[in-house]
């Protein structure tokens, strides 16, 4: 019996929709930085109780299961494409969008797979609850509970978005384990209010578990119980633009003062460099299908033009009314001497949305000041919760099939954008950070990738840094370079102290799995999955050669 014909005497039609190699290549195996994946079959999951029948099939028949949400992680990837000696296959949960609102009052929701950043925020805006979607810059389609269990952040107020998540429903691949869900000992006690008290308290009780489904293959998570940030009483976005390149460690100073002083009030920091600022604003002067980073002198003429900054720190300040303006007053004393700093609610920036909507003729500088307005417009949707694709056509600067128009969905893999990303994190120093800029900005250009820099402040004393590597991927020389730039600053990048948080499906099967930690996560695996059949090498290195502990 092959496999199309057991999973369709397994699952019934309100169980799942069965997927074809074609078709199942087609839909899940494009990625942003290699060719197809090849997929045996997928199966598009309709009701959760088709999970237990596939974990149980694929250890009694030694297939391999693959789950996603959105299938959105681009830059990422989600299915491994390790030689394996089994049949491959996703299991699709991006039809199982439940919204279960599990207590109003406090922002308490409960969110099945497929529930996407656009569908939170509909439910929210339609029910009147006052909370804010936990937004990244990747957009509306992508998953809450994936970017979560991915300890994924944003620029609102909850800026850990796993550190958020108070339970979470699985199903574990275990054979003996495999047919009951997985949930914590509060909900399995006997009484009533079980159900909630673990919904409201993160960390139950007995050992928690809960964080070994983060960056793992360890379950297949079903739904996840997550407390919203309220929205704010008062808002304001503040934007300092540096323009003097020698006062960077003043702004690096500037930003580890604020978000010590004012954890609550200011969400996250951005701090992006010029040629980032370049690459939101302008187009590609190479052209898009052109391996080679822009010149110095190709900067400094864009710049010139838009009038650009060689920093720029972006954040955001929640409140009451009078804690907004105590702190914009503070900050503005303490920037006073870096650059040019406006706020999003100053009259300067509302007269100019003025003048540039007014019934004016066409005037190019009128017409740049418009969509400079516009993208700012964009950034505090997202600094207030709302979804949108303001940072997608990063993915897209060499890219020279599509235009982006932002009217329409921009799908980077579907569009096939070549994209991957270094995301090290960095100890808040201005040396230190020095050390790290000027390593990116020697190691990228031999390899044809644009340097672009971005610094995410999340706490005073940790910094990450996204680096995209954006290139060309129907250019067979640029994939391969591209890869060879990521394992450059991922190896030399380490040796500095520059740790990512968050690596790709390539590099996950790779790490060196003979340290101490691994060798424990080895063990929780073969403990949790006996048969190895859940994403393998996903954040799970196998040791070539035997070890004892």
């Amino acid at each position: 019996m092959d496999l199309m014909d057991l999973f369709s005497k397994a699952l019934h039609d309100t169980e799942a929709v069965l997927l074809e190699t074609k078709i199942a290549t087609e839909r899940y195996g494009r990625t942003t930085f290699s060719n197809n994946i090849p997929i045996d079959f997928a199966v598009e999951v309709l009701n959760t109780s088709a999970i237990s029948k596939l974990l149980q099939l694929a250890n009694s028949h030694q297939f391999y299961l693959f789950p996603i949400s959105s299938g959105n992680n681009w830059g990422y990837g989600s299915i491994q494409d390790t030689s394996l000696d089994g049949p491959r296959v996703v299991v699709d949960l991006g039809q199982l969008k439940a919204i279960i609102p599990t207590n109003k009052k406090a922002g308490l929701i409960t969110v099945q797979p497929g529930v996407t950043q656009q569908d939170l925020f509909d439910y929210l805006q339609l029910n009147d609850w006052p909370f804010m979607v936990p937004v990244t810059g990747a957009g509306p389609h992508c998953s809450i509970l994936s970017n979560a269990l991915e300890r994924g952040y944003g620029i609102t107020p909850r800026t850990d978005h796993f550190a958020a998540v108070n339970a979470l429903k699985a199903y574990l691949p275990h054979p003996e384990l495999c047919k009951t869900k997985f949930e914590s000992a509060v909900s399995g006690l006997d009484g009533s209010g079980q159900d909630f008290i673990d919904k409201t308290f993160k960390w139950g009780l007995g050992p928690y578990i809960d964080g070994l489904f983060t960056q793992s293959n360890f379950g297949i998570v079903t739904e996840m119980t997550i407390r919203l940030a309220p929205r704010p009483e008062h808002f304001s976005a503040f934007y300092l633009q540096i323009f003097d390149a020698d006062k960077f460690a003043d702004a690096v100073m500037l930003i580890e003062q604020t978000l010590l002083e004012c954890e609550g009030i200011v969400g996250s920091i951005n701090l992006m460099d010029r040629r980032r600022i370049v690459s939101m604003v302008a187009q590609n002067p190479n052209g898009q299908d052109n391996h080679k980073t822009m010149t110095e002198e190709q900067v400094e003429t864009i710049a010139k033009e838009q009038r650009l900054p060689q920093w720029m720190i972006v954040g955001s300040m929640y409140g009451s009314k009078a804690v907004v303006s105590a702190t914009q007053k503070r900050f503005k004393h303490r920037a006073k001497s870096l650059g040019q700093l406006n706020f999003s609610n100053s009259w300067l920036i509302n007269i100019a949305k003025l003048i540039v909507n007014l019934p004016l003729p066409s005037i190019a500088i009128m017409n740049k000041i418009k969509a400079q307005l516009l993208t700012l417009d964009e950034g505090i949707e997202i600094m207030l919760g709302k979804p949108n694709q303001v940072a997608l056509p990063l993915a897209y600067w060499r890219n020279p099939r599509v235009t982006v128009n932002k009217k329409n969905s921009l799908l980077p893999d579907k569009d096939k954008c070549g994209l991957l990303w270094y995301a090290p994190l960095i100890r808040v120093s201005p040396e230190v950070l020095t050390d790290f800029i000027n390593f990116v900005r020697a190691t990228t250009p031999k390899y044809g990738i644009e340097p672009l820099i971005t610094f995410t402040n999340l706490r005073h004393d940790c910094i990450d840094s996204t680096v995209p590597l954006v290139f060309d991927l129907e250019n067979p020389e640029a994939i391969k370079a591209a890869h060879n730039c990521l394992e450059e600053l991922f190896v030399e990048g380490c040796k500095k102290g520059f740790i990512p948080y968050r690596i790709n499906i390539k590099q996950q099967a790779v790490l060196p799995a003979d340290d101490i930690f691994w060798k424990t996560t080895n063990l929780l695996k073969q403990a949790i999955d006996p048969n190895g059949i859940l994403a393998p090498n996903r954040y799970n290195p196998v040791e070539t050669t035997p070890h004892s502990i």
